[in-house]
């Protein structure tokens, strides 16, 4: 009996101490929010497709990471290439993680979010901004991606600008396939390639 009113105790003060700290985190938000010192928020969600980063700038949505891509490395990639002041800030990202929850629910067949597209460049921005205009339920290849942009001999560039694109789902490059039909590769991997794919009736 003790016992159990000890137990009960600890998990009551665990449980003041975590609504203690997810209030002082979301002063912290929005703080850093109000003067200006909040440059890159992110949340994670949870999808069919695992567990996604999402991480947005002022701007818009910066990146979206798969779990094997590595949290942890995005994050830290992020504070090399764009800013190290970073914070978990749920809120900034509330609607992208609407409008997905829609898209893996079959509610959703195209995004209507602010884009921050600065970490892709050259040939691979060219590429990045032509996925945008493939729609649901349709797929191209490599190659025809590649002449797309003006250069049809560059079909392996194009598989690497599509591996390499920061916001997949949002921007659809599992809709990219190998000439012959097979799938090719994928950020979040094949599996999650082909559940997107089945999703949008492919």
């Amino acid at each position: 009996m003790i016992d159990n009113i000890f137990d009960t105790a600890i998990a009551d003060t665990d449980a003041a101490d975590g609504r203690l700290l997810t209030r002082l985190h979301g002063r912290l938000e929005r703080d850093a929010a109000h003067h200006g010192v909040l440059d890159i928020g992110y949340r994670t969600l949870d999808t069919p497709a695992g567990t996604l980063l999402l991480a947005a700038t002022d701007r818009g949505v910066v990146r979206v990471v798969f779990d094997r891509q590595g949290h942890d490395a995005a994050l830290a990639d992020l504070a090399e290439r764009i800013s190290p002041r970073i914070l978990r800030a749920p809120g900034r990202l509330d609607e992208t993680a609407r409008q997905l929850d829609e898209y893996f629910a079959g509610r959703r067949t195209e995004f209507d979010l602010p884009l921050d597209l600065r970490l892709a460049h050259g040939f691979r921005r060219s590429v990045v901004e032509h996925l945008r205009g493939i729609r649901y339920g349709t797929r191209e290849s490599y190659a025809a991606v590649a002449a797309a942009v003006g250069s049809p001999k560059a079909v392996r560039a194009a598989g690497t600008a599509c591996a390499h694109n920061p916001l997949p789902v949002l921007i659809p490059c599992h809709r990219v396939v190998r000439s012959d039909g097979t799938l090719g590769q994928y950020a979040g991997g094949t599996p999650a390639k082909a559940m997107l794919l089945g999703l949008e009736g492919e």
